[in-house]
């Protein structure tokens, strides 16, 4: 069993989630604004501190086609600082249409007043997690 915090990068805000891969579910924890990719570290250190992930896993923006854009190479980067930052393994996942996904989900459960940016952050980077444990485990 390992349990995985997933992040889904953006330029404002990221969010964040927790998995566990025995049951290969995961749960939104939180949107951390952002500036310029940049979040605030110490916040990430204490989710890391409090989870104590086994792996990282941060989604991959990429155009429908599958090809790179600028906030693509953004979260490239992104990954590398945790990694530097914590020494856990960190991958990133394709996370095309997750967002959709995520807001799809959250208007479900708590119409328009469920659709915050946080929440939606939070919840697609829990979706970037079940999709990544769907991919490795076949759950």
């Amino acid at each position: 069993m390992s349990t995985v915090l997933g992040f889904d990068f953006g330029t404002k805000s990221i969010g964040v989630a927790v998995g566990q891969s025995i049951t290969g579910t995961s749960r939104p924890l939180v949107g951390i604004k952002a500036r310029d990719g940049i979040p605030n570290w110490d916040q990430i250190a204490a989710l890391v501190k409090e989870w104590q992930p086994d792996k990282l896993v941060v989604g991959l923006p990429l155009n429908m086609d599958g090809s790179e854009q600028e906030v693509t190479r953004l979260a490239k980067k992104f990954a590398g600082r945790l990694f530097g930052r914590y020494g856990i393994e960190t991958i990133t996942h394709d996370e095309r249409l997750t967002t959709v996904d995520a807001k799809a989900d959250l208007f479900a459960r708590g119409g328009y007043k469920a659709l915050s940016k946080g929440a939606v952050d939070a919840q697609s980077a829990a979706v970037i997690v079940e999709s990544y444990f769907e991919s490795q485990y076949g759950q």
